[in-house]
């Protein structure tokens, strides 16, 4: 724990600072490690991430998919076998030549994303229709050498991740499977997590390198900036053309399968989660993925310590039977209120504190991290009262997150440019084309994200960048 608890610097002040400093002083990572752009997880940032990979695992297996995993390396005989697919990397990829002393013969990367690791698989496993879907997941670090600067969590060179990648037997199977996918994020990053997202549609030329539809989940973060947290694609028959991916049908034709992956960006959910819910005191997590759900901190002097410490461990074993993630702060060391400091920096969502009083009058005293109140609640039926106030917290948070998600609309090239000095996305009437967009980044750093996905918003009048007749209403945003 830093010797320092206190944040230097609010979070409408100066973001990029407070989320630094939250990540050291929380102990959630540690950057220093030797290797720019490689991350150390401490133990509060690992448990976190440990249950949102769960949650995510846990949606994929109630559909069908099963967990798989594939070596880290790729030989550079496959990965160059789909030309779109190593146009898009070829930039970001590491390299393994040698072996001790000896130069391989064939070098290999580090995946960078696994459609060529697996894929060579699947031409192998794949005869008949009757194996139609299969639905294989990893949950894995990636390796790419990201040229921007790095930020921890959101842009890096290691990161963690978890990716699916299905064959199915027709378009239609796969757009199904792509929905499928939507539904998933939604249920675990929305309803779980607290953090609401646009669900957009790549332009054509910002697609997934090899895929014939590409959908981006991005969230907005404190500083008005995008954060694209996951996506997932329609490979419809291109990949399994260049790996040979067939089946027979049940005609006994031979037929391409047609094929999906679904990226979840782990580590920037988490860089997501920590930005949007995080206020001046520190970390506040959805109870969900809290690795403390209540923490349990006794007031005593020395003549009613042993009877403060026996309520606190009583009220302890009555929440831990009810599956509450929950600690009881006996530190003699420290006084309450370094604790109650301690713990709002560490994101608990709930606290509970008995002292004599409380015992007297059969309560305990409580307060939401969400909130500033101090009240006190009956001790008789504590477990069904944390679990409605722990609902509320989820509630509040998504809440006030959803208000986060400024969406402006600009008709024409200066209004937008003045409204991409305030953050957030800006959405526009836009001709579709890519040296627009160019432009668009060229002139203010900003970027055509997409469209929005199943929304017919139809544009009216003129493209607000050229001018020339407008196609849709596309979204505009400054991007990690």
């Amino acid at each position: 724990m830093s010797e320092e608890l206190g944040l230097s610097v609010k979070k409408t002040e100066n973001f990029g600072k407070w989320y630094l400093e939250v990540l050291q002083k929380a102990e959630v990572l540690d950057t220093r490690y030797g290797i720019k752009g490689f991350l150390v997880y401490m133990p509060l940032g690992m448990l976190t991430i440990k249950d949102i990979y769960k949650l995510f695992e846990n949606e994929l297996e109630i559909r069908k998919h099963k967990p798989a995993l594939f070596p880290v390396v790729i030989p550079q005989s496959y990965f160059k076998k789909e030309a779109e697919h190593i146009k898009g990397f070829e930039k970001e990829v590491f390299w393994i030549t040698h072996a001790g002393k000896n130069k391989l013969q064939e070098k290999m990367c580090l995946r960078p994303t696994s459609e060529t690791a697996m894929y060579p698989m699947y031409s192998i496993w794949i005869r008949s229709h009757l194996q139609l879907p299969l639905k294989l997941y990893q949950s894995t670090a990636m390796y790419r050498y990201e040229t921007k600067m790095t930020k921890p969590l959101m842009r890096g060179r290691e990161f963690l991740w978890i990716e699916a990648h299905t064959a199915q037997k027709s378009w239609d199977d796969a757009e199904k499977q792509v929905k499928e996918d939507m539904e998933i994020f939604k249920k675990v990053v929305t309803d779980n997590l607290c953090i609401p997202f646009l669900l957009i549609k790549r332009p054509e030329w910002d697609k997934f390198a090899g895929a014939e539809e590409t959908y981006a989940f991005e969230t907005l973060l404190p500083d008005g900036i995008s954060l694209q947290i996951g996506t997932t694609h329609n490979l419809g028959e291109k990949f399994a053309n260049v790996f040979n991916i067939q089946y027979m049908d049940e005609n006994r034709k031979k037929k391409y399968v047609n094929q999906t992956c679904y990226g979840i960006g782990i580590g920037r959910i988490l860089g997501a989660l920590i930005s949007i819910h995080g206020d001046d005191n520190g970390l506040i997590f959805p109870p969900v993925v809290a690795p403390t759900q209540i923490v349990i901190i006794p007031i005593y002097k020395k003549d009613t310590k042993e009877k403060v410490l026996k309520k606190c461990k009583e009220v302890l074993g009555r929440l831990k039977e009810k599956g509450f993630r929950v600690h009881l702060d006996d530190r003699e060391k420290h006084t309450p209120g370094f604790k109650f400091n301690e713990w709002e920096l560490k994101g608990v969502p709930f606290r509970i504190a008995i002292g004599p009083i409380d015992i007297e009058k059969k309560q305990v005293s409580y307060s939401k991290r969400d909130e500033k109140n101090e009240l006190t609640t009956p001790e008789d039926g504590l477990e069904k009262f944390v679990k409605t106030k722990l609902d509320e917290i989820s509630s509040n948070l998504l809440k006030k997150a959803k208000n986060l998600m400024k969406i402006q609309d600009a008709e024409n090239y200066s209004d937008l440019k003045e409204k991409l000095k305030k953050g957030g996305f800006i959405r526009i009437p836009f001709c579709m084309k890519e040296k627009c967009a160019e432009k668009l980044k060229d002139n203010t750093g900003a970027e055509v994200r997409g469209t929005l996905f199943e929304k017919n918003e139809k544009a009216k009048g003129n493209c607000a960048i050229c001018g020339e007749k407008a196609e849709k209403i596309a979204y505009v945003a400054k991007a990690y």
